[in-house]
């Protein structure tokens, strides 16, 4: 494999034109990112430090457009709900190196990394700005929280044709490979145990709640000679560095999936996500059956009493809801295992989404309540070096009886695709 992509070899271009006066621009509106948890194709970002820089990598999905009408633009802010940014410019399209392919068009850009403090939110849009709307659209926004690793790690993950994967998860099997700035160097990587326990609901007093492990065991580890691919075999959770031992180099967390995941294929991933609706009989009824793939299928079936349309769409929305979560919130474990995810499945996407100062998340659902009022659940940011974009909910006993209704709504037929807790997408902008 070659050492560096197609996009690096025309050259870092420091991006030092960003010079745009913010200081009397008014005060922008604080954004509502529900948006970017909308099941669609998104902008996707990835950063590699190169020397004194930082270059980023974007894929625009199609049908992406750029120029006239449609900048590149970049917008640092000191926090996720700063009113005026730091600064603000457009990347000239001398410097965007863009590339058309069948996914999107990707292109690069580098960044003086000392205009790029530790913590600054970046924002990057392929619009026009419009200070009237304060809505996300993921097809032409993406933010990124710059910390301390992402800012030091010189190398990204790359697929078989060393373009940049834009994701931290590979499935079990895939070739892949990381390009690495600077000298050759070797890759490191060491498995490690973890339990890939399911959320629990957001009622559970946390006392009640296991601890986690101080430490994770490391099941196995080897070196691979620089430029070699890499296949992860055995799914489970990888930790890769680039670089010598002396050094303590960034380490990127990587989780290997089984299967073709984020999708559900098999009759274990169809009856596992049925936990946060299903009690633990009735999950061993689905897994003992003779047939448990057609079992599922009864399952729903018998949900929707006999109607095969009520029952292919309760399908269609639920798992649908699983595999996007596993491609939104995929960490130390697939999407759908963590707090979010847990949300996200048996509520629905978030129709209100704030990000505060220190990266707390809160989702509003203005008729989830009981009554068919309003309720917000919280997200606490729970960083590690396993899993950067963690987030732990704030559980509280008020929860259960609204928790309860939510689930019973996908399980009573003449309203599970009615009522104010409705198990429904967010409609499109």
């Amino acid at each position: 494999m070659k050492r560096n992509f197609v996009l690096s070899l025309i050259g870092c271009l420091l991006l030092t034109t960003l010079a745009a006066n913010v200081a009397h621009q008014p005060l922008a509106p604080r954004p509502d990112y529900a948006g970017l948890y909308r099941d669609v194709a998104r902008l996707d970002v990835d950063t590699r430090r190169e020397g004194d820089s930082l270059r980023f990598y974007l894929r625009l999905p199609p049908p992406a457009r750029l120029g006239p009408g449609h900048p590149l633009r970049l917008t640092a802010w000191p926090s996720y709900e700063a009113r005026q940014p730091l600064w603000q410019d457009s990347v000239p399209r001398r410097q965007q190196h863009a590339i058309p392919f069948p996914d999107g068009v990707r292109l690069s850009f580098c960044v003086a990394a000392s205009r790029l403090p530790t913590g600054t939110v970046l924002q990057f849009n392929t619009t026009l700005p419009d200070a009237k709307d304060d809505y996300q659209e993921p097809t032409t926004t993406a933010w990124l929280r710059l910390t301390e690793a992402l800012l030091a790690r010189p190398f990204v993950l790359v697929d078989s044709l060393g373009q940049p994967l834009l994701r931290r998860y590979v499935q079990a099997g895939e070739s892949f490979g990381v390009d690495s700035y600077g000298l050759y160097q070797p890759v490191r990587w060491k498995r490690y145990a973890v339990n890939p326990t399911p959320a629990l609901p957001p009622m559970t007093n946390p006392a009640a709640m296991p601890a986690g492990p101080r430490t994770l065991p490391v099941l196995d580890s080897a070196e691979t000679r620089p430029g070699q691919p890499l296949r992860f075999e055995e799914p489970g959770l990888y930790a890769l560095r680039v670089g010598s031992r002396s050094t303590r180099p960034p380490v990127l967390a990587v989780l290997a999936a089984p299967n073709r995941y984020p999708e559900l294929t098999t009759a274990a991933e169809l009856i596992e996500p049925l936990r946060y609706l299903t009690t633990s009989q009735e999950r061993k009824k689905l897994t003992d059956a003779p047939e448990p793939k057609r079992a599922v299928d009864r399952f729903w079936l018998d949900i929707a009493q006999g109607n095969q349309k009520l029952g292919k769409e309760l399908i269609r929305r639920y798992y649908g809801r699983v595999m996007a979560a596993n491609e939104l919130f995929a960490a130390h474990k697939a999407g759908w295992l963590t707090d979010r995810g847990l949300l996200y499945v048996v509520m629905g996407p978030p129709p209100s989404v704030r990000r505060l100062f220190d990266g707390e998340e809160r989702w509003f659902y203005p008729e989830a309540g009981l009554g068919g009022g309003g309720v917000t659940f919280s997200f606490r940011p729970r960083p590690s070096t396993f899993a950067p974009d963690y987030y732990e909910l704030v559980r509280r006993p008020e929860y259960e009886l609204l928790w309860y209704a939510a689930v019973e709504k996908w399980r009573t037929p003449p309203t599970a695709l009615t009522g104010p807790n409705v198990p429904s997408d967010l409609p499109a902008r």
